[in-house]
């Protein structure tokens, strides 16, 4: 990844943000200064936080179709599985 290149030749989707960790690591005194550039990276990298809220979306959206087909008093046939 530090080399800079992507899979198809290109910099890299995450290259400048390593550009921007190793910029604030050559300049601070502790490295504990630069965990915001390190986090944007690290997210970068592997989106954790992106799928944590995809996710989070996701379930409250079951919870609700769940809450409005018990007010309306409908089975939820086949899809049973995805509300439980």
């Amino acid at each position: 990844m530090a080399s800079g290149f992507g899979a198809r030749g290109g910099p890299g989707r995450c290259y400048q943000f390593w550009l921007d960790f190793q910029g604030c690591m050559k300049e601070c005194e502790h490295p504990s200064q630069c965990f915001n550039q390190k986090e944007d990276y690290v997210e970068c990298l592997h989106h954790k936080k992106e799928f944590d809220r995809m996710n989070t979306i996701m379930k409250e959206a079951i919870r609700q179709e769940k809450a409005k087909r018990a007010a309306e008093g409908k089975s939820q046939g086949m899809w049973a599985w995805m509300y439980d």
